[in-house]
């Protein structure tokens, strides 16, 4: 692995930033800056679980008798032992009466503004915690009505719409666990994941817009309950009045279903460690690995991370371009009502009908955070900065983004052009498996470009060699030493496969499967995921080194790598680049291309061939493909496409292989 050359810092913290709720807990707890906090929250982690949930003001129906239980080892972790917490008692309850306060919070009452929903054709809803509420109660008291009980699965096959928050918020209310999927997966990965969790009631709706197109969403959900003999009712939300085919005896309208309902209580004697969420992680292939979240872990994984990373108020405008199906969905919604925040969620796709969707929604809507993934920003960089100029940002205070590394000139273009150089990009990582981070920066440190901060608090994170030794300043494995309130307690219905995937590399140490760096200030960056490692020469390289030298080139606008077989070199680098507009290949780029990459990563990682590409496949969330286009390009079968937005984009890979040997 290729080291890099330490940035120098471009945003100190001022003002406000260094007033934050994070400041404040390290005043409570007598700690001088930043850079004790996390030392202490590594090294004793039992510490800072205990004292960050009483500063954040957890209302436990009844009190834990011990916090962390270990006796079968840090796989098996248990929390919270006789807690007993609801997650919808404390992010929407909460704030139902006005004046309550406990610990960091204060309650919002039932006018503030919960919900701004935006679709990508102009219409707009905005909904109260009150009317939330409401909409949750008589949402969990249909599901009282179907018999579902505390632990039954029910599926979220969603559009993002302010239903899906109530229906997310119902089942926790109630107990049953919620599975979120993404409504762009086709029947049969839906059907995979409904059987998995065993899910007896299905949430969806008639149809989604997406680049200005109906998606057939009830037509997927028809063809995936044929393989679905768990799924009994099918509550189907009227959204683009497409009217769809309803079956007799398993299909219910959600809206004349909910009508005449009373609102159902919250179940207040859930344990905290009873599952919450079954959330599936990324990947198109095999058997899908259900990852089990608990009201207790959730909770204090994500409202720590709102709270302390993105400094969450009752005044802020929260936007998180995201969907229900990826984890960054519920993050949002969990944490934002826990803060009693306002959340802006989109329908649709963010470049869609113009390149300025995303910026026209943050400044009508004077948004103070807004996340979005690197994937998108290098997309939206590509139309022009004339597109952000249109529109005042100045109400923006924090950015956010996760999902993969970045590149030098995205990250600068985010963290100038769209935050105009004084808002700090919170660059967080972690997994479905862990429904948070395990690196985030806090608005008390100062950022170098693309670093991701240091360890989550209460994260017990490191860097390893192969053979198992820490290291600083030098690529390793990133690792987690100590269980966290939020890991998944194994995979759903197949331990094994969970403790090969986390634990089997360094027994007791749970390996995340990622390449990282912490240099000589204490700074921490990603290089991309080591499964996806290429091996030129006897050298190792992650695609997404190679693939932030390539966007830093002017003419290119995103580029995707892969390795090959190679008869003397082992393998070999096959870079697919999207050009900027206007821009065009030619033999001068590519040699530039090549000598970039060859100056910055070493003459042995010259790539074998850099090929243009109108557009790369990828998932709704953003995520390159790189298996996929490595399939296509070596002419193997490509495998389950349900979760790519726009397969025919492998076309132009072959398109591209035609050209090159023309």
């Amino acid at each position: 692995m290729t080291k890099t050359i330490a940035s120098d810092v471009i945003w100190e913290p001022t003002n406000d930033y260094l007033n934050c709720r994070v400041s404040d807990f390290m005043r409570a707890n007598g700690i001088s800056d930043y850079k004790e906090l996390i030392k202490r929250s590594q090294e004793d982690t039992e510490w800072f679980w205990s004292s960050a949930m009483e500063y954040m003001g957890f209302q436990w129906n009844r009190p834990y008798s011990q916090l962390l239980d270990t006796s079968k080892g840090f796989e098996w972790a248990q929390w919270f032992k006789d807690g007993q917490l609801n997650i919808v008692s404390n992010v929407l309850d909460w704030h139902l009466e006005e004046g309550r306060s406990a610990g960091d919070r204060k309650s919002v009452g039932k006018s503030h503004q919960a919900i701004i929903w935006e679709g990508e054709d102009g219409r707009s809803r905005t909904l109260t915690y009150g009317e939330l509420s409401k909409l949750v109660g008589k949402t969990a008291a249909l599901l009282t009505k179907l018999e579902v009980k505390s632990g039954d699965a029910v599926g979220i096959y969603m559009p993002m719409v302010p239903e899906v928050v109530a229906m997310l918020m119902a089942c926790l209310k109630i107990g049953a666990v919620a599975v979120p999927v993404f409504s762009g997966y086709g029947p049969h990965p839906l059907a995979a994941r409904l059987n998995d969790a065993k899910a007896r009631v299905l949430f969806t709706a008639d149809s989604g817009k997406r680049r200005g197109k109906f998606i057939p969403i009830k037509a997927e959900v028809d063809e995936a309950c044929e393989q679905s003999p768990v799924v009994e009712h099918v509550i189907v939300f009227d959204h683009c009045q497409t009217k769809p085919s309803m079956k007799a005896g398993r299909d219910i309208d959600f809206a004349s279903a909910i009508a005449g309902l009373d609102e159902a209580p919250t179940k207040a004697d859930i344990s905290a460690e009873a599952p919450s969420m079954y959330l599936y992680t990324s990947g198109t292939t095999g058997k899908p690995k259900g990852t089990v979240h608990t009201h207790g872990g959730a909770l204090a994984q994500i409202a720590k991370e709102l709270g302390f990373a993105f400094d969450c108020k009752s005044s802020d405008v929260f936007f998180w371009v995201t969907d229900i199906g990826w984890m960054m969905g519920p993050w949002e919604m969990i944490g934002t009502l826990f803060w009693g925040a306002t959340m802006v969620i989109f329908e649709g796709y963010p470049g869609y009908p113009e390149p300025d969707k995303v910026w026209e929604i943050c400044a009508r809507h004077k948004v103070t955070t807004l996340g979005i993934s690197p994937t998108l920003i290098r997309h939206l960089k590509a139309q022009g900065d004339e597109w952000v100029k249109k529109h005042d940002l100045s109400s923006l205070r924090l950015l956010g983004s996760t999902g993969e590394p970045w590149d030098h000139d995205s990250y600068m273009w985010f963290f100038e052009k769209v935050g105009g150089g004084k808002c700090p990009i919170i660059n967080i990582s972690g997994g479905t498996e862990v429904v948070g981070c395990l690196l985030m920066p806090l608005p008390v440190m100062p950022l170098k470009p693309c670093t991701l901060g240091g360890p989550g608090l209460g994260m017990a994170i490191d860097v390893f060699t192969e053979d198992g030794r820490s290291v600083v300043n030098e690529i390793g494995h990133l690792v987690c030493k100590k269980p966290a309130p939020s890991m998944t307690r194994g995979f759903l219905g197949d331990p094994q496969r969970y403790l090969e995937t986390y634990f089997e590399k360094y027994p007791g140490i749970w390996y995340h499967g990622d390449w990282a760096k912490v240099d000589e200030d204490g700074s921490w960056f990603l290089f991309g995921r080591s499964d996806d490692t290429i091996k030129v020469a006897g050298k190792r390289v992650g695609p997404g080194e190679v693939e932030s030298v390539l966007v830093e080139h002017k003419q290119v606008a995103e580029a995707a790598v892969i390795g090959v077989p190679h008869p003397v070199k082992g393998q070999a680098l096959v870079c697919f680049v999207v050009m900027m507009p206007n821009a065009q290949i030619s033999d001068d780029l590519v040699r530039d291309l090549r000598e970039m990459v060859g100056e910055r990563l070493g003459a042995v990682l010259k790539p074998d061939a850099i090929l243009p590409v109108k557009a790369l496949p990828k998932t709704r969330s953003g995520k390159i493909v790189r298996g996929t286009i490595r399939r296509k390009y070596l002419g193997e079968p490509v495998g389950d496409l349900s979760s790519v937005e726009n397969p025919d984009a492998l076309d132009y890979i072959v398109a591209s292989v035609s050209g090159a040997s023309s």
